[in-house]
């Protein structure tokens, strides 16, 4: 199917873009890579809005490390961090980044535009629900920055304001001795995960954790995460058993779905299934073991 009629504006600069929404109201969408927007629009979700493309403007597509934390401009693509210097030294960022869909979305579709979705069965979110990360919206009154945890309120509703726009999303580096993975599993490459685990542990000389962060995504309304989940494993030796029990008190804070392709039963076994594949591919790492393993496919 083809999009209802539509007026489409590109503006140069940051400013230009926050002018034009200003102008706008709040009739209308934003448009960075269009690998969200454009399907929904064919689709014929909602009436025909103005499109605003901000996939031109300079100087929002970067990723940089300044001090211990890790800035990544709202356009820049997924296949751009996948292959990053950064990423080859935090390889959960190319899981995710090369991991998403197919080349062609790897190269349109972007961090900002991902996050700025909130689709509860998107990766960046997921990932960077795990990493606490914050969310830069930039507008009239100047920056914001959100943790992702507030920005991100339901399935594809943030609190992001009339006129403004996602610029950055920025996460504090794991500790030396942690490390992290992200894992899927999809029907097909370019298809939606079905479930998805982002899964941080740092780990002592004995294989005793020592800090923990997961997120579970496809699980809910927005990304799942468990403070009990992650206070249960912390002490503990990361034995089968130990994240056994932590992916159970985890996916019971879920909220898994019966859909066309899976029962709610199923979609309860993948989420663990993928949170243990996570965990152990994480803990490979923190024992500096080099893990490049990709998503998981029926």
């Amino acid at each position: 199917m083809y999009p209802a009629p539509f007026n489409y504006f590109r503006p140069s600069s940051l400013e230009d873009a926050i002018a034009l929404l200003i102008e706008l109201d709040e009739d209308c969408k934003i448009m960075s890579g269009g690998q969200s927007l454009i399907p929904m629009m064919k689709l014929r979700v909602g009436e025909p809005a103005p499109v605003v493309d901000i996939a031109r403007i300079p100087d929002l597509s970067y990723i940089k490390q300044v001090g211990d934390v890790i800035h990544i401009g709202a356009l820049t693509p997924h296949q751009k961090i996948a292959n990053s210097d950064i990423a080859a030294s935090l390889p959960f960022l190319k899981d995710c980044g090369g991991g998403i869909a197919d080349h062609q979305v790897r190269s349109r579709g972007t961090i900002g535009g991902s996050v700025s979705a909130a689709d509860p069965n998107c990766d960046w979110p997921t990932l960077m629900k795990a990493l606490n990360a914050d969310i830069v919206c930039t507008g009239p009154k100047g920056e914001r920055v959100i943790n992702i945890a507030d920005f991100i309120v339901d399935a594809y509703t943030t609190t992001i304001e009339p006129a403004e726009l996602v610029t950055e999303v920025r996460f504090t580096l794991p500790a030396g001795n942690q490390s992290g993975a992200y894992v899927v599993f999809k029907k097909s490459a370019p298809a939606y995960p079905s479930a998805s685990a982002a899964v941080f542990l740092e780990l002592d000389e004995n294989n005793i954790c020592r800090q923990a962060s997961f997120a579970l995504g496809c699980a809910a309304p927005v990304a799942v995460r468990s403070s009990s989940a992650e206070a249960y494993l912390v002490g503990k030796a990361v034995t089968e058993d130990n994240l056994e029990h932590t992916a159970q008190q985890l996916v019971a804070c879920a909220q898994p779905k019966s859909n066309a392709q899976n029962s709610e039963e199923y979609q309860i076994k993948l989420l663990t299934a993928v949170f243990i594949e996570a965990a152990n591919r994480t803990i490979s790492r923190c024992h500096n073991e080099t893990v490049t393993k990709g998503h998981l496919y029926a």
